[in-house]
């Protein structure tokens, strides 16, 4: 049986996932909810009102890498880490970088000042956010990424979850409007578009287009008309409410 994923193709977090999914060869049906349109059930599911979320079977999982984990451990192959344990902690450590400092300034001070502010909450972009966020936190967060990243390949040989959690926030980058500039920052410029460019990336992209170009609403019908393996429910509401941790 196929798992479930609840989430919208255009957050980095489920794409890290559906990515992986793809890479182990799990199928999935999806409820393509923007998590403000989450309803009670949602809550329920999610307490933080967070996307993605997996149901498999009887288990429900919350968190990305939490998800990405448990895959990993119930289908072992391919591997999603590194076997040494220092390439698996700095892989580890890159994702969790990925999750949290790209997490907040390419999602919370880019994509949702030019994208999301706008279309849920009808609200004008903060451009002074927008320039601290383009002349100082992303460049500070390149510059940093720049001298991890490899000249070539992935970071440790095969495709792993460093790999796919860098790759998973420069595509809601692009989303903003953004593209690191190759000049400045060649090694990640390159390994950005390596990544982006894998299959397990490439096969998202036509439903990730569909999403940003349809209204909310209309986002199910439009997905199903691409092809996209939509479940037979619904978590998703009308009406938007902000989550717990923010506005």
């Amino acid at each position: 049986m196929p798992v479930t994923v609840v989430g919208s193709y255009i957050s980095p977090y489920v794409r890290k996932v559906l990515v992986c999914l793809h890479l182990k060869g799990v199928a999935y049906d999806i409820d393509p909810i923007v998590p403000f349109f989450g309803s009670d059930e949602f809550s329920r599911l999610s307490p933080l009102r967070r996307i993605p979320v997996l149901l498999d079977g009887d288990v429900t999982i919350c968190d990305s890498t939490i998800i990405c984990e448990y895959l990993d451990e119930r289908i072992p192959t391919p591997p999603l880490f590194p076997r040494d344990p220092a390439d698996r902690a700095r892989a580890r450590w890159l994702e969790e970088f990925a999750d949290t400092r790209l997490g907040e300034v390419i999602i919370w001070r880019l994509f949702n000042q030019r994208v999301i502010t706008p279309a849920v909450w009808g609200r004008p972009t903060d451009e002074a956010v927008v320039a601290q966020t383009l002349e100082h936190d992303l460049p500070s967060a390149l510059d940093y990424l720049e001298a991890q990243v490899p000249a070539d390949g992935y970071l440790f040989g095969p495709m792993c979850m460093a790999d796919i959690a860098i790759g998973a926030f420069f595509r809601n980058a692009a989303f903003a409007r953004y593209t690191v500039d190759a000049v400045r920052w060649p090694r990640t410029a390159a390994f950005v578009a390596r990544v982006l460019d894998h299959p397990s990336f490439v096969a998202l992209r036509r439903f990730e287009e569909v999403s940003l170009t349809k209204p909310l609403a209309l986002h199910r019908e439009a997905l199903e008309a691409a092809g996209a393996p939509t479940a037979a429910t619904t978590f998703g509401t009308a009406k938007p409410r902000a989550g717990i941790l923010s506005t």
